[in-house]
């Protein structure tokens, strides 16, 4: 028995089915396309916290320049066979240790972990007016501010961040943004607070995103883009449109090949 095979019309479903398999639909990767923004719960207030291992560049300036000297420290480095300074000198920084101290010049031991900026600022002002230095101006900046983007994204990767007022957008957009098989709408962050690893789930699709309590990033924030069911399943790292093409090639080729 004689199979009859139109060949054009099995080429176009062929081609239709291939294309199919290959779209994407627009709701599962436009950003902010869910839900009004609510201005009442948006704030571009952002604290940052200090924490254990944050590497902290305090500088003490007043009018009196001698009274701060021992505030603001080098840090040098020393050749063992000429007893001399190398290179060029540098801020001394201090290390908020395990406990959340750091061993600050003739204040000795102070406890900062857990404490924001202003909170710091504010203790230090205490203990070196009117003692040390009158009415003193302090500056204090994170040197390893840094953030981790894992997962389905672009570039994942630690980055360090020069200032600290950074959004996960910024991160996101650090890392070259989501791949095309990353999930939009199950973005993790987890942050440290305390001495807990918190998690928070946020969905880029969503205008909610800009109220989310993550939105401005703190320093250690982990942010990991899960994978889609269908890179999971194919364990494809990118989707490519030349291997539809390619298998749309060879459909019609095996069609051909069975209609003459």
């Amino acid at each position: 028995m004689k199979v009859f095979f139109d060949k054009g019309k099995i080429i176009f479903i062929l081609f239709v089915l291939v294309c199919l398999s290959a779209c994407v639909s627009n709701k599962k990767i436009a950003y902010f396309q869910y839900d009004e923004i609510d201005q009442e719960d948006i704030s571009n207030v952002y604290t940052t916290v200090f924490k254990p291992d944050d590497l902290l560049q305090i500088t003490i300036s007043a009018e009196d320049l001698e009274a701060v000297r021992p505030f603001n420290l080098p840090a040098v480095a020393f050749s063992v066979s000429t007893n001399s300074v190398v290179g060029q000198p540098q801020q001394l920084s201090y290390l908020i240790d395990s406990k959340g101290e750091i061993d600050f010049p003739l204040l000795g031991k102070l406890k900062i972990g857990g404490l924001t900026r202003e909170q710091t600022i504010k203790l230090l002002k205490d203990k070196l007016d009117p003692d040390y230095v009158i009415d003193p101006n302090i500056n204090i900046r994170i040197a390893n501010f840094k953030i981790n983007v894992t997962g389905d994204v672009q570039r994942p990767g630690t980055y360090t961040i020069p200032n600290e007022r950074v959004t996960i957008l910024d991160a996101i957009s650090l890392a070259g943004d989501l791949n095309i098989s990353g999930r939009r709408d199950n973005v993790l962050v987890t942050r440290e607070e305390g001495d807990k690893k918190v998690q928070y789930v946020v969905d880029l699709r969503s205008n909610k995103l800009f109220s989310s309590p993550v939105f401005y990033l703190q320093q250690n924030d982990n942010i990991y883009v899960e994978h889609n069911y269908a890179r999971i399943q194919s364990a494809s790292s990118n989707t490519n449109t030349s291997l539809f093409i390619s298998i749309t090639g060879l459909l019609i080729t095996i069609v051909s090949l069975l209609t003459r």
